[in-house]
């Protein structure tokens, strides 16, 4: 169940990612985000410049914008710096309102008597857009234009050639309805048109892709920095090839795999857009136009600026042209279109390849595939660790692949389905072990103690239901004199009785490990290594047993049971105590609807037997022969070999007279050899032997051992009279 559940959770995280929503691409720009962070391009002092209309330059020149003439002023001091090509981050798509020819035609004169004669000297003043068409024309130059989403009847002029291989690009790529173009008269002046409009797909507002051509569905114009970087090197057009060029074979949607532009070629998407490898924007990048206005300060930028691609844009903040980019940090967009160029020049691209998709989906299914085996069969713990090596291993992969490759893998999506998969199969898991938990409580609160159950809990393999054989230690326990007791005692009274004998004694022998199998009438059955695992058990079942005794003792002493109160017959409670160890099957035995987690034997017969010859030898706890042998660090005296229902032999039994301590005591090393030469007379049959040895053990046993010397006696006292 645990691994179909986790199954079903893989599929479902496949699916998502096959589907590839919206959200999941935005998840997975933001890693990518990261990624650049941890390591942005590298900076080169590539020639490559932004001449920025700055605060600076507002502050020198007036607000934007600018007079054409003052615009034309930049471009031929540009020139005369030696710049490669001028790209304009800019569109110059009205005509420039403080021209004098403009002033003319929109000045109100009417009323003056010299209103013809002042506007007929502004119309011989030189035309702003004419001198700012001049020096485009003097210089090479490219001009901006931004895609617009309503239609309008006017489109770029197309400076580029563009020449294609396979399917026409102009209708793979997305098409604009239309675009805010220069005005003709500068257009045609300038040695290029390149769109200055940045991607919209990017998500959250920063841009991570910039398109590198453009399409109106017949036509395709490129972006400024592909144009800037056509017309610095003086290539009269571009080269496109799509998947349909010859040689290579369409697979699924036709899409553009190379775009070249003069020497420099450009890995971009299938629909053409580039992925910006950033670097931070540095001041070095930039020039203020205010000292390229500047005479006194020009000279000294030529170093800066000859050979270089010159991009002009500004980072002044009231005119709106600032970005976010996934460092991080807020630019202005004309920022993004030089760190587009310097990426292309120095060859430094980021890449996402066409294969990254299905190595995704891959490590997805993969991953967590290994996590649906496992989680069955390895725990929690073990496929925790998988998990988390799984997701280690593939965000390291990851960030190894974009530090040596530049490649962009994700890594997040495949390490969250195997979080998934492994939360998922976890939470079942906990469900199906907190039922079996519950079932271990309810169905052995009653037989063993809280710590063995907890032990079970934390453990349920070691339960085996239904039936097992193994070795244990089986325990009866008898009232002796119980008929009596019980005809002088009311029902409520002996009820009573049997609560304060049995509730301690019972607690004696779970505090030893032992399980409670059931309670007949005065008598409690108990066994040892079952349900949970004890090496022990004879040992612990032996401890259990004394302490059952003293308990005994202890009741008896402060008269619980207020026999001697009452002036009872009975004054005090003996007990009877049999303990045998050997093999027997253990489990849930009954029918389907109720049963008892019980033992059953020939071992549980024996120790049945066994604490019914405890009055018959005098001892109150008489133990088997193996069980001696399992547990043999405690003091025994050796009883006999006993005849017992249902054995065609008689079998050797052994009284536990104390622990470990006592065994160890010298007053009970003076018993046991004495016992010793006691057992070795009535086994040869010596009976003058057998006497001595008997009054020496009667004067060194102690008090509670005279019942056992008595029967002792019985023997002694046959033999002898075997013997006449």
């Amino acid at each position: 169940m645990v691994g179909a559940c986790a199954a079903v959770a893989l599929g479902l995280m496949t699916a998502i990612r096959v589907l590839n929503p919206d959200f999941l691409v935005s998840v997975r720009e933001l890693t990518f985000d990261y990624l650049q962070r941890l390591a942005p391009r590298t900076y080169q002092d590539l020639p490559v410049r932004i001449v920025d209309i700055d605060e600076a330059s507002i502050a020198a020149h007036g607000q934007w914008p600018w007079p054409r003439s003052r615009v034309a002023e930049l471009v031929t001091g540009l020139t005369e710096l030696g710049a490669a090509v001028i790209a304009f981050d800019v569109i110059f798509a009205e005509a420039d309102r403080s021209s004098p020819v403009r002033l003319a035609e929109t000045l109100d004169l009417s009323g003056r008597p010299d209103g013809e004669d002042i506007r007929a000297a502004l119309s011989r003043l030189p035309d702003t857009d004419k001198m700012l068409a001049d020096a485009l024309s003097a210089a090479p130059s490219v001009l901006g234009f931004a895609v617009l989403p309503t239609a309008s009847p006017r489109l770029p002029a197309q400076k580029a050639g563009i020449a294609f291989g396979g399917t026409d690009p102009a209708t793979l790529l997305p098409a604009f309805p239309s675009a805010l173009s220069a005005l003709p008269l500068l257009e045609e002046a300038a040695s290029g048109i390149g769109s200055v409009s940045l991607s919209a797909s990017d998500t959250g507002g920063v841009v991570r892709r910039i398109p590198m051509l453009f399409s109106d569905g017949k036509t395709v114009f490129p972006s400024l920095a592909i144009e800037a970087l056509r017309v610095a090197q003086g290539a009269s057009g571009l080269i496109v090839r799509t998947s349909t060029a010859s040689g290579e074979t369409a697979s699924g949607q036709t899409t553009i795999t190379d775009l070249k532009v003069g020497a420099f070629p450009v890995p971009t998407t299938a629909i053409g857009e580039l992925w910006v490898h950033y670097d931070i924007d540095r001041r070095e990048r930039y020039v203020s136009a205010a000292d390229v206005l500047d005479p006194a300060r020009r000279t000294a930028l030529r170093s800066r600026i000859e050979g270089n691609i010159v991009f002009v844009g500004t980072s002044a903040a009231g005119l709106f042209d600032i970005r976010a980019t996934p460092l991080g940090q807020l630019v202005p967009g004309v920022s993004i279109h030089a760190q587009a160029t310097e990426q292309i020049i120095s060859n430094d691209f980021l890449v996402r390849p066409d294969w990254a998709d299905g190595l995704e989906l891959i490590a997805t299914f993969a991953g967590g595939f290994i996590l649906v085996l496992l989680l069955p069969f390895a725990g929690g713990l073990a496929t925790g660790v998988l998990t988390l090596a799984l997701a280690g291993t593939l965000t390291g992969g990851a960030i190894y692949l974009y530090l040596t490759r530049s490649l962009l893998i994700d890594p997040l999506y495949p390490s969250v389905t195997a979080f998934v998969v492994f939360a998922v199969g976890m939470a079942l898991l906990y469900v199906l072990t907190d039922k079996e938990k519950r079932f271990v409580r309810q169905a052995f609160s009653q037989y063993l103690s809280p710590d063995l159950v907890h032990q079970l809990e934390k453990r349920p393999d070691q339960l085996v239901l239904g039936g097992e054989l193994r070795p244990m230690t089986i325990l009866f326990m008898d009232v002796r004199g119980f008929t009596p007791i019980s005809e002088q005692l009311t029902p409520t009274e002996l009820v009573h009785f049997l609560n304060t004998l049995l509730s301690p004694l019972s607690d004696a022998i779970q505090a030893h490990g032992g399980t409670i199998d059931k309670y007949i009438g005065d008598s409690i059955m108990a066994f040892w290594n079952a349900p949970v695992t004890e090496e022990d058990h004879a040992a612990l079942a032996c401890a259990a047993s004394l302490d059952m005794l003293r308990i005994v003792d202890e009741l008896n002493a402060e008269d619980a049971f207020a026999f001697k109160a009452r002036g009872l017959r009975a004054q005090t409670v003996q007990i009877g105590i049999g303990l045998n160890t050997g093999e027997a099957c253990v489990g849930n035995m009954g029918s389907s609807r109720r049963f008892n987690y019980s033992v059953i034997g020939d071992a549980v017969n024996v120790a049945s037997r066994i604490e019914s010859s405890c009055k018959s030898v005098g001892a109150e706890l008489l133990v088997s022969g193996d069980t001696r042998t399992e547990a043999p660090d405690f003091a025994y005296l050796e009883a006999g070999a006993i005849p017992l229902k249902g054995k065609s032999l008689p079998v050797k039994l052994f009284a536990l007279v104390g622990d470990e301590d006592h065994r160890r005591t010298e007053a009970f090393q003076k018993l046991e050899r004495q016992h010793l030469a006691l057992v070795e007379a009535l086994d040869e049959g010596a009976a003058r032997r057998a006497e001595e040895a008997l009054a020496a053990c009667r004067a060194l046993a102690p008090q509670s051992l005279r019942p056992f010397y008595d029967k002792m006696a019985e023997r002694v006292a046959g033999l002898a009279m075997a013997a006449q």
